[in-house]
């Protein structure tokens, strides 16, 4: 911390202090103040903070021009959507510098109070500029105007408190977190939508460039290496057969064996062929990294039952891959999930506990991020916060998935129009979740027990045997947020659905023996991270709720 005559205490405990009163929270690790602590008062006291020595750091997000040269900067460091006005005068630093949107700069200075009719509440007067990261406009990639996406700072604090709220909801309620693995080879949906991970094709390239650098033995070459082994096989004959010493018989045995040894490589050699190794007319996966095709993982529902089949509650959060070649608002190829698996727990609590999941997370948001949701309020949807309070404080309504589709056939009859046909057996669509969620119930509906054509092997055969103990959480503004059920804990109908899919059961052992040795009735539900985003600040494109998203084509 910047010392001066303000008396700041308490910096231990992450909070400066003046005269006993709380006033700016410090940074744990760094002298530098967080802006949001400075500018943030919740109970709108700013004298407090009049004549405190601070160090701040930011970006300049603009500059003008005050009084006898100096200058008048809004810096931004990220911690929240409102800037710090920071004045700075002519012999502190090269103003020049200062007139440029982006620069960076680490400034001390005091805190004052502007006059009572001034916009800014608070604000910096730099006593010593420390540091100034210069941006050369000619090369500068961003305009001053606004951009379509100036808001991803906003999206990623959301994104955080989100993340901070599943781990909080999840640990607090007995849930152990997991880290599945990433690299998997089975599929847990069974859609065959997955990306391979080999180095079939690294190590062919390689191969490639060394078979042109130093090309395979000819059939002459291995020819004359058997030559050699078999001189080296007739020394050794001949002096077994005339008593040679010991010694002798052993060098030339061990002569015989480096012959033996240099043939062999030969041979292995002279098969080398560049590109993919095949085998009987397929790619030999033998020769791959793990020795079997692999995949990125679609989710890591399937590892999660194996530990809630000893810890009872567990869940992950992680990244999960689909090789889906589809350029729409609501897919990405590489999207967050949150999992949780429970034992003991049938479709009934699975609902419930995706219910409560999403409304924490609602509840999360108004308290913790209310200038970040006013700020979507304000210029993208105007009903996200009451959308949000309204999901918090509204019981979902639950409808089986026969009753959704006789409602929307209702509805057809009734003179609405959807682009895709309503009948039993479908996979409900997109235009069909909203109209549930936004038109006929305007709230969230869970809809449960779905044919079981339409959905994962793994799910709970119903009764009826057409159908499954399935879940889809269905929410306004983007349709399926949850999906889940109640796994199936019977071996034989497991296994006959395994066989139904036409999937390789040998993969499957370890997962069937779940259902060998003391199995359970288990259920689970994963949440799309980036449509919890979408949901919660009325964006129309998932591709906008992550920092990089990767879709076909774009991976830089």
């Amino acid at each position: 911390m910047v010392n001066g005559d303000s008396k700041l205490l308490g910096a231990q405990l992450g909070v400066l202090t003046l005269n006993g009163t709380a006033s700016i929270a410090k940074a744990e690790f760094s002298d530098i103040i967080p802006i949001r602590s400075i500018i943030v008062r919740p109970d709108d006291d700013w004298s407090a903070l009049a004549g405190q020595r601070v160090r701040v750091g930011g970006w300049v997000k603009t500059a003008r021009k005050g009084s006898k040269g100096s200058r008048f900067l809004q810096l931004n460091d990220g911690s929240c959507l409102g800037n710090l006005q920071v004045f700075v005068e002519a012999d502190k630093v090269d103003l020049g510098q200062l007139a440029r949107t982006g620069i960076c700069v680490v400034a001390d200075g005091v805190l004052k109070l502007p006059p009572e009719d001034k916009e800014q509440k608070v604000e910096l007067k730099v006593e010593k500029m420390v540091h100034v990261g210069p941006v050369d406009p000619a090369d500068y990639p961003l305009p001053k105007t606004s951009l379509p996406l100036e808001f991803i700072s906003v999206v990623i604090r959301i994104r955080s408190a989100l993340a901070h709220a599943t781990h909080i909801f999840f640990l607090e309620r007995g849930f152990l977190n997991v880290q599945t693995p990433i690299m998997n080879c089975s599929d847990c949906e069974g859609a065959g939508e997955m990306f391979q991970v080999t180095t079939l094709f690294s190590e062919g390239e390689k191969l490639e460039k060394d078979l042109l650098k130093n090309p395979p033995p000819s059939e002459a070459d291995v020819e004359a290496a058997k030559v050699i082994v078999k001189e080296k096989e007739d020394v050794v004959t001949l002096l077994k057969s005339s008593k040679a010493s010991k010694m002798d018989i052993g060098d030339a045995v061990a002569e015989l064996k480096r012959a033996k040894e240099n043939l062999w490589k030969l041979e292995e050699r002279s098969k080398l062929q560049p590109g993919i190794p095949h085998k009987e007319g397929k790619i030999d996966y033998t020769l791959d990294f793990f020795g079997r095709p692999t995949f990125l993982t679609v989710s890591g529902q399937l590892q999660l039952e194996a530990y809630a089949c000893s810890l009872s509650k567990v869940y992950s959060f992680g990244p999960t891959f689909r090789a889906e070649k589809s350029h729409t608002t609501r897919h990405l190829a590489e999207f967050w999930m949150v999992e949780p698996e429970m034992a003991f727990a049938e479709l009934e609590d699975d609902m419930n506990c995706a219910e409560a999941y999403v409304k924490f997370m609602c509840e999360w948001l108004l308290e913790k991020c209310h200038e970040d949701m006013e700020f979507f309020a304000e210029r993208y949807d105007k009903s996200c916060i009451d959308r949000l309070r309204m999901v918090a404080s509204t019981p979902f309504e639950r409808i089986t998935y026969t009753e959704a589709v006789e409602l929307l056939i209702e509805a057809v009859k009734n003179g609405k129009e959807f682009e895709n046909p309503v009948e039993w057996g479908i996979d409900l669509s997109s235009e069909h979740e909203r109209y549930l969620t936004e038109v006929k119930f305007q709230k969230p509906v869970i809809v449960y027990n779905y044919p079981k054509d339409i959905k994962a092997f793994y799910m709970r055969l119903n009764d009826d045997s057409e159908t499954v103990a399935a879940m889809d959480v269905l929410v306004p503004k983007v349709g399926e947020l949850i999906g889940g059920s109640q796994r199936e804990e019977r071996f034989d109908f497991l296994q006959n659905r395994i066989l139904e899919r036409g999937l390789p059961v040998e993969l499957y052992q370890w997962y069937l023996d779940l259902r060998r040795f003391g199995t359970v009735k288990h259920s689970g539900f994963g949440l799309g991270f980036e449509r919890m985003v979408m949901f919660a600040t009325g964006l129309d494109n998932i591709k906008d709720c992550i920092p990089n998203p990767r879709t076909e084509g774009r991976a830089d």
